[in-house]
Order: structure tokens, then sequence, then C-alpha cells
């Protein structure tokens, strides 16, 4: 064990065996379900795994600067923030395998009051778009977007909310108009009348990667592999239970007919394999959507771990 690694100091005993501490970070949302299904079920401290969650309202930026920062091991955070912010700066950290292979659907969300914006036709250049913070989904969805709309991507005023809780402040209060942000998440301000959905948007790509930092990867990855097949196998579990619904619902404040129309959609993957081919379509829309530029991009390889397999998830 190194010395300029005390977090990967055992800190106690379980059956006889030590546990490995993981730090993990993702969104406070219903695709995280199995993780604390599995943590009720103790089925991380069975496996030797010591898991410590922390929730991001902020999103994928705000995981991307834990990472950074060494702050949390693990994210669990959207493909395209992951791979803008490995060419941007010297993250110390990789991908190391898919979690949700499914794409994310972005409901575009204004203010209910909001009479000037009534369908995506009516989102032009002037339009001000709330985002979590610079690198996060909510920005370079909206760049992506803005771009496919022939739109100037690098031309929209943006004002920065910190999340959900901030967007709804800068909606009612008028600060911004419109916020992009996944629409089942948002759907209970849409319901409660603050909001209305005035379009949607699917990511072409897997929509949350897993990133591990190095010092991870280099003192624990058989324990991160580990890991993710005890995640794998209970999400099969929960998705084969008949409380599956409930259960997220419950978990996360939701109608449980809304949960079960999200499940149609939605395909856990929790595998160490990132698509090379995919992972190039993502770095091509960022520089479509003038996020990244062409000289900068990196080999697809340079962004995966040494456990990480080029497959389809």
């Amino acid at each position: 064990m190194r010395p300029d690694m005390p977090w990967l100091k055992t800190l106690r005993r379980v059956g006889g065996h030590t546990l490995h501490r993981v730090r993990v970070g993702g969104v406070p949302e219903h695709f995280n379900s199995p993780w604390h299904t599995a943590a009720v079920k103790g089925l991380f401290d069975a496996n030797g795994l010591q898991v410590e969650w922390t929730d991001f309202p902020g999103g994928t930026g705000a995981m991307t600067k834990a990472l950074r920062a060494g702050e949390i091991d693990i994210a669990l955070a959207l493909t395209e923030g992951l791979v803008a912010d490995m060419h941007r700066r010297n993250p110390q950290y990789k991908l190391l395998g898919t979690y949700v292979a499914s794409p994310l659907t972005w409901g575009v969300h204004a203010a209910a009051k909001n009479s000037k914006l009534q369908c995506m036709a009516d989102l032009g250049q002037s339009v001000r778009y709330a985002v979590s913070r610079m690198g996060s989904g909510s920005h370079l969805m909206a760049c992506v977007d803005a771009h496919a709309r022939g739109l100037d991507p690098s031309g929209l005023t943006l004002e920065i909310v910190g999340g959900l809780d901030g967007a709804r402040d800068a909606l009612l209060a008028g600060r911004a108009d419109v916020f992009m942000w996944e629409t089942f998440t948002a759907k209970f301000l849409v319901d409660a009348g603050d909001w209305k959905r005035i379009g949607e948007v699917p990511t072409p790509w897997p929509c949350f990667s897993i990133a591990a930092t190095d010092e991870a990867l280099e003192s624990g990855g058989e324990q991160l592999l580990r890991l993710l097949e005890v995640v794998r196998q209970e999400s099969a579990d929960l998705l084969a239970s008949p409380n599956c619904a409930k259960t997220i619902g419950l978990m996360y404040g939701q109608h449980e007919k809304d949960v079960v129309e999200w499940l149609k959609g939605v395909r856990w993957c929790c595998r160490p394999t990132v698509s090379h081919a995919i992972i190039k379509d993502v770095m091509r829309s960022l520089v479509d959507a003038a996020v990244l530029k062409p000289a900068e991009l990196l080999p697809p390889s340079a962004l995966l771990s040494s456990l990480t397999r080029d497959e389809v998830p």
C-alpha cells in the first residue's frame, strides 16, 4: 500500500475479512437505484466492498471536479460530460465501463407562464439556457441540440444555476428561459404546473459511463470489477422483481406509473466495456457543438482504463 493514499486503508472487518473502501458519486436519480438496493441487502459487504455513496445534485460537472480533486474514486456520470472533461484537463481518471447503455431523454423545459416558448421551433439564438454548471450535461446537450437546429452553440446565453432547484428558481424568476434535464426527474415540476416540457432530445449514445481515478484503478482494479458485477447482478434482480417500479418510486418520490414507463426504455449494463466507435461519435458531436476542437481530439484508447474492453455494451 502506498503511503500517499490514506483512503485505501482498511476501515473495518466484516465476517473475518477486510473491506475494500470505494467512494462512489452519482446523481440522486432513479438510474442509481441498484446501488442503493444492493447496499440495503448487504451485497457490497458480502463481496468485501465498503461503498461510500455521495449524491451530486449538480450532475456530471460536479462529479468530474470531485474526481479530479480525489474526493471520490468512481463516478457514474454522463458519457458526453466525461469525454469533454477528459479532453479539456489533465483529469487523472479513465473510463472504466458503461453503466447505462440506453440513451438519456432530455426534456426541454420552460416556465409554464412563458407564452413565447411553446415548442422546439421557438428556441432561437436569443434564448437563455439555464445550465447546472459549465461542462455539465445540461450545458453540453444545449450546445449539441443548438447545432442540430442550425444555431451557433458558441453564441448561446448561459445562466449557471447549480442544479434542478437552481433551475426552478431561474425559470420562475425569468433569469433563464429553458433548462434541459432528464424527463422523468423533472416531471414533478411539470405535474405541479411550474414548468412545461416543450420537447425532448435523446442522446444518440449510452447515457451513463463509469469513470475511476488512476489511483483507484492502480490499487484496486480487481475490486472495482467485482463492484461492477455486484451492481450488474442487482440491476437484473431489481428489474425482475414484481415490486421494481414501486421500490424505485418510493426511493425517489416518483409516481409508480411514471417509473413503469421509464423502465421500458432503460437498460443497465454495469460492465467494463466501452465502444471505441461510440466514443468517436460523442467526440464528433462535441466538435460539431463547438465544445471541443478537432485538433485536440484524443484516440478513444487514451480515455479508457487498461481493464476496459472495446465492445458495444
